[in-house]
C-alpha cells in the first residue's frame, strides 16, 4: 500500500468518483518552453500528440455519451501547438461545451500562432495561464529567460481583447512554488498579484489558482538531485487536510492521454496509472462511472496537502 492509500485508510476515507463534469484532453507533449516544474516533461523536442483519428473518435464518443459533461479542459504541453487545436475548439463549442485552454502565454507570439488570442476570444474560450510570480526573477528561473516579459505582453494583449475585463472572457492565472514548499494562502496571494500586476503593468485578471508541485517527472527529478525528495513527501503527508477530499479534481474529471487512454487525472496519466477495465475513453460505460474507486499513488499527497490543490486551485 502506498503512503497516500495508507493515509486514506487511517482516516477512514474511501476515494470514489462522482458523476464526471469535465473532460480533460492532453493534446500534445510538445511545448515551446521547458519548465523545471513540468509534470509531463513537456518541451520543444517532444513529438507525442493526439491524432486526428483519435480526436474524431473522442468527438463521436461525446455525441453518443449521456454523461452530463460541461467543460472541455485542453492541456499539454502547449495545447495550441497541436495542428488541429482550432478545429477542435470549434467542434467542442458547437457541442455546447465550455472550453478551457491551459495556456503558457508566450505561445501567443510563436511563429504560426498569429491571431491566436483573437480566435480564443471569438469562441469564448476561458484561459488558464501559468504565471509563477508577479516579478521576473522567479518566472524566468522556472520557465526560462525572457518568459516573464513575454507573459506580460501576452496578458496586455488578452486584456485588450476583453479577457479579464468582461464576464464572458475569463482570464485566470496559476501560481506554483519554485521549490519544495507548499503554496501560500490563495486569497491573500491573489490580492497581491492583482495589486502588483495592475500597478506595475496595467494587467487585469479574474482569479489566481495556487497549485502544489507534485513530486513526479521533471520536478521529482529535481527534488532527487537536490536531496529533497523524501523531506518533501514527508511535508505533504504531514500537511494532509481531510477537508480537501470532497473537491479533488479526480472525482469529477475524465483525463484522456494523447493516445486516447483514460486516467483519473493528469498526474496518473504521466505515471500510466490506469484502470484495466476501461483503457480508452471510448470504453467508458456512462452508467458505471459514479462510485468507481479512484487509483491513487504517493504523488496524490500533493493534492490534499495544506489548502489542497486542483486544476481550479485551493480546495479549502
Amino acid at each position: 500500500m502506498n503512503r497516500f492509500a495508507r493515509l486514506l485508510t487511517d482516516n477512514g476515507v474511501e476515494l470514489r468518483r462522482d458523476m464526471p463534469r469535465t473532460l480533460q484532453l492532453n493534446l500534445t507533449a510538445k511545448c515551446n518552453q521547458t519548465c523545471v516544474h513540468c509534470h509531463v516533461n513537456a518541451g520543444p523536442a517532444r513529438r507525442e500528440e493526439m491524432s486526428r483519428e483519435t480526436l474524431e473518435r473522442i468527438l463521436d464518443w461525446l455525441d453518443s455519451s449521456p454523461l452530463p459533461l460541461e467543460t472541455a479542459d485542453l492541456t499539454g504541453g502547449a495545447p495550441e501547438l497541436h495542428p488541429h487545436f482550432r478545429w477542435l475548439v470549434e467542434q467542442l463549442r458547437s457541442r455546447g461545451l465550455h472550453v478551457m485552454d491551459r495556456c503558457n502565454l508566450s505561445i501567443l507570439f510563436q511563429p504560426g500562432q498569429e491571431g491566436l488570442g483573437e480566435f480564443l476570444a471569438a469562441h469564448g474560450v476561458e484561459i488558464v495561464a501559468s504565471l509563477p510570480c508577479y516579478g521576473p526573477e522567479n518566472v524566468n528561473a522556472q520557465r526560462g529567460d525572457g518568459v516573464f516579459d513575454l507573459s506580460i505582453r501576452a496578458l496586455r494583449h488578452l486584456n485588450a481583447l476583453g479577457y479579464g475585463c468582461t464576464p464572458n472572457l475569463p482570464l485566470n492565472l496559476v501560481y506554483n512554488p519554485l521549490g519544495a514548499s507548499l503554496p501560500p494562502a490563495q486569497q491573500a496571494l491573489e490580492a497581491d498579484y492583482k495589486e502588483r500586476l495592475h500597478e506595475d503593468f496595467g494587467v487585469q485578471f479574474n482569479n489566481l489558482y495556487c497549485l502544489a508541485n507534485l513530486p513526479i517527472a521533471r520536478f521529482g527529478a529535481q527534488l532527487r538531485r537536490d536531496g529533497e525528495h523524501d523531506s518533501y513527501i514527508d511535508l505533504l503527508e504531514h500537511s494532509f487536510n481531510h477537508a480537501t477530499i470532497g473537491g479533488l479534481m479526480c472525482r469529477t474529471t475524465l483525463n484522456v492521454g494523447w493516445n486516447g487512454e483514460l486516467y483519473d487525472c493528469d498526474f496518473n496519466a504521466m505515471l500510466h496509472l490506469q484502470r484495466a477495465d476501461a483503457p480508452h475513453i471510448w470504453d467508458v460505460r456512462a452508467d458505471g462511472l459514479a462510485g468507481q474507486p479512484i487509483l491513487v499513488g504517493t504523488h496524490c499527497l500533493g493534492c490534499t496537502a495544506g489548502a489542497g490543490s486542483s486544476c481550479g486551485g485551493a480546495l479549502s
